[in-house]
C-alpha cells in the first residue's frame, strides 16, 4: 500500500473524529440555532453532489465539486431558513465562482490550464445571469418532506445542461481541441444537469431534517462518526502489526 494513501486515510479519520465531536457537542454549540444546522446541510449536500459527480465524472470531480457545491448551497439555504431572503448579487457571484473554479480544477488534468480558465469564466458568467433572473438554490427551500419537482426546476435543469455543453464546445473550439469533442461536452452537460436537478429536487427533504432532526439522533451520529474516524486512524497501526509493506 502506498504511504500517501495511508496518510490520507489517517487524515480522513481525524476529520471524522472532529466532526463527530461537534455533533456530540450540539448543546454547547447553541443547539438548534447553532452552527450544526449549517454543518449538517454542508455535509449532506456535499455527499449527495459528490456521489453524483463522482459516479458520472470520476473521483476528482466528486470530491472537488461535491465540497464546493455542498458548502455554497448550504450557506445560501441556511440564510434563507433564518431570514427568508437571499444574498446580494456580488455574494452570489462569489458562490458561482467557487463552484465553477472547483469544476474547472477537476477538469484541468484532462484539458489544460487555458481550457479550464475559460470554462470557469463561462460557467461563472452563466450562473450569475441565472441569479440575476431569480434562479437560485433557495427557490427550492421548503421544510416539507419529500422531493419537489417544479416547472422552474425542470426548465433550469434543461438550460443548465445546454449551457454546460455549449461552454465545453466553445472552449474546445477556441483554446484546445479535445478528443471526441461532442461526447466530452455532452457528458459534462448531462451529468451536471442531472446531478444538480436531482440534488435540488431532494433539497426540501434535506432542509426538513436539518431543521427537525432530534438531538439524540445527532449524538448517535456523532458517536458513529468517531468510531469510523478511529477505525481509519488505526489502519496504519494494523498494517504495522500484520507486517503489511507500505511503499
Amino acid at each position: 500500500m502506498d504511504h500517501h494513501t495511508v496518510a490520507a486515510i489517517a487524515i480522513a479519520g481525524s476529520c471524522l473524529d472532529v466532526l463527530g465531536s461537534l455533533y456530540l457537542a450540539y448543546d454547547l454549540l447553541g443547539g438548534a440555532h447553532g452552527p450544526l444546522r449549517l454543518l449538517t446541510r454542508a455535509v449532506t449536500y456535499s455527499i449527495l453532489f459528490g456521489l453524483g459527480y463522482g459516479l458520472g465524472l470520476g473521483l476528482i470531480f466528486g470530491v472537488a465539486s461535491g465540497l464546493a457545491i455542498g458548502v455554497t448551497i448550504s450557506v445560501e439555504m441556511n440564510r434563507t431558513s433564518k431570514r427568508q431572503d437571499h444574498f446580494s448579487l456580488p455574494w452570489e457571484a462569489f458562490f458561482s465562482l467557487i463552484r465553477a473554479a472547483a469544476f474547472s480544477v477537476a477538469l484541468y488534468p484532462q484539458v489544460g490550464i487555458r481550457f479550464a480558465i475559460l470554462y470557469c469564466i463561462l460557467l461563472t458568467g452563466g450562473q450569475v445571469v441565472a441569479y440575476a433572473r431569480g434562479v437560485r438554490p433557495s427557490l427550492q427551500y421548503t421544510t416539507s418532506r419529500g422531493p419537489q419537482l417544479t416547472r422552474m426546476l425542470i426548465s433550469s435543469t434543461v438550460v443548465r445542461t445546454a449551457g454546460y455543453i455549449a461552454a465545453a464546445l466553445l472552449c474546445s473550439a477556441l483554446v484546445r481541441h479535445v478528443d471526441h469533442t461532442w461526447i466530452f461536452a455532452a457528458r459534462l452537460g448531462i451529468v451536471t444537469g442531472v446531478v444538480t436537478g436531482v440534488g435540488m429536487a431532494f433539497s426540501p427533504h434535506i432542509e426538513y431534517y436539518a431543521d427537525n432532526i432530534p438531538e439524540r439522533r445527532l449524538g448517535v451520529f456523532g458517536v458513529a462518526l468517531m468510531f469510523c474516524g478511529f477505525a481509519l486512524q488505526s489502519l496504519q497501526y494494523w498494517l504495522a502489526v500484520f507486517d503489511v509493506r507500505v511503499t
